[in-house]
């Protein structure tokens, strides 16, 4: 793997054989107001603008990234880099083929098992996290929840949250803790909240301790794309794979 120097590297104790990294907006041809690297085709920005951004991120990468129609849902599909199915989450457990989200604001979560044998990457964004896209990843990569490692990527973070009651409720409803993940807005009737805190909250229950990363927010951030600062921008990319097998050199 060759990143870039703007690419993030997830600051978590995977096993040596997986790799993982989140892009940044540096380092890509799209115009202005998707300059320079974004990697989302459906953001209307030019199609051979993003074909090229793509193109350069497997440049750099040792795998093939497995794209996802996102849908802000909790379906999770294993990864395929030759097709594009409708899902929030993927899966593998194939060298060289990366799970792949795409995302500006939401929170990408990346998983991976202490055997070092599977991953799995996640869009959660408040509706995808509170309908269960993370239980929906976890029980796809068929291991035990203390056996796996979560990463939660860029996202944006509890002072630029801003979100309505009915967004607190969703999550207040299924546990009850998380009524401190919200704190009451400026702004009546609405709420700052902490989607790492979220997170945490749900992997929590399901058994997941072993949980990084968090701490970025990505409307404050000018290295990320960020919808709720602009609503017309790009995606970045956070991946997940298995480093490919490399062939023993024949000596005969």
């Amino acid at each position: 793997m060759n990143p870039s120097s703007d690419w993030l590297l997830p600051d978590w104790p995977a096993p040596s054989g997986v790799r993982a990294c989140v892009t940044s907006r540096a380092g890509g041809v799209s115009p202005a107001p998707f300059a320079s690297l974004n990697l989302g085709d459906h953001v209307e920005d030019a199609p051979d603008a993003v074909a090229e951004n793509r193109r350069r991120l497997i440049e750099r990468l040792s795998c093939r990234p497995a794209w996802l129609r996102q849908v802000h849902g909790v379906d999770v599909v294993e990864a395929d880099a030759g097709a594009v199915p409708t899902a929030d989450a993927s899966w593998s457990a194939t060298p060289g083929v990366a799970c792949a989200v795409l995302t500006a604001d939401c929170l990408p979560a990346l998983f991976c098992d202490r055997a070092g044998t599977r991953v799995a990457a996640a869009h959660a964004g408040w509706r995808g996290l509170a309908g269960g896209v993370l239980e929906s990843t976890i029980a796809a990569l068929g291991v035990e929840p203390g056996e796996l490692l979560v990463w939660l990527g860029p996202a944006i973070g509890p002072a630029s949250f801003e979100v309505g009651p009915e967004v607190r409720e969703a999550f207040v409803a299924r546990h009850a803790q998380a009524e401190g993940a919200f704190v009451a807005s400026r702004n009546a009737g609405k709420y700052m909240g902490d989607i790492y805190r979220l997170a945490r909250i749900r992997l929590a229950a399901v058994g997941v301790s072993a949980v990084y990363g968090g701490g970025l927010d990505t409307f404050a951030d000018p290295r990320f794309f960020s919808y709720r600062r602009a609503a017309r921008t790009g995606r970045f990319a956070s991946l997940v794979w298995l480093e490919p097998h490399q062939p023993r050199e024949w000596r005969g």
